[in-house]
């Protein structure tokens, strides 16, 4: 596993793009498909940015919302866009 930073979790800010019109982002409680879904999140969600690991080739970074921060995740790297 690779480690590479995002910035800082509360400082680093980003929007969920491209996941579509009729599609949710998927949270995960890990960085990967074989871990847990917590919620979906649809295009335009304000996310706080952190660590971001590359896992079995695809870039995971660790969100939380910006909303309600308490509420963190893992989601895939392509589907962030900076805000």
């Amino acid at each position: 596993m690779l480690v590479a930073s995002c910035g800082d979790l509360a400082a680093d800010r980003a929007l969920v793009a491209g996941a579509g019109p009729d599609e949710l982002l998927k949270l995960r409680a890990g960085p990967g498909l074989g871990y847990n879904v917590i919620l979906g999140l649809p295009d335009g969600t304000s996310l706080n940015r952190g660590d971001c690991v590359t896992e079995v080739g695809q870039l995971w970074c660790r969100v939380s919302l910006t909303a309600a921060p308490q509420m963190t995740g893992y989601v895939s790297a392509d589907y962030l866009s900076a805000r």
